[in-house]
């Protein structure tokens, strides 16, 4: 299953406790994390509450911003992410960065992931 997503893209301080804290936060309101990516200074976050999600961040004067995103449902087996990655590749789409989710349906996993054009993307793998 391939899906268009918002994901919440988080500027944190590259320094202890700074993840904690916005997880924490995050779960103190009652807001589940369904995927995560963090990447030196920043957190790329999938909620299901996004716009409670976005208020609270902005209450807390964290810097966010919305981000369209693909999140692709893969086999949980050898090769399954080589396959999606090779296809876009082979279509001239840019993976600008992806990461998997936390939850695990049966047999599948699923990732995230920025393309240079999602509207392409969605075509080449059936959206």
């Amino acid at each position: 299953m391939v899906e268009r997503i918002t994901e919440i893209y988080v500027i944190l301080e590259n320094k202890p406790s700074q993840l904690g804290d916005l997880c924490s936060f995050l779960a103190e309101n009652e807001i589940n994390i369904d995927a995560i990516g963090v990447f030196h200074d920043t957190a790329k976050i999938c909620v299901q509450q996004l716009n409670k999600a976005v208020k609270l961040l902005g209450k807390l004067n964290y810097t966010a911003d919305l981000r369209d995103v693909l999140k692709v449902d893969l086999e949980n087996r050898p090769g399954a992410l080589a396959e999606l990655t090779t296809k876009l590749g082979d279509e001239g789409i840019n993976i600008e960065y992806c990461y998997g989710t936390l939850a695990r349906k049966g047999n599948t996993v699923s990732v995230v992931m920025d393309v240079s054009n999602i509207d392409r993307a969605c075509q080449i793998l059936g959206a």
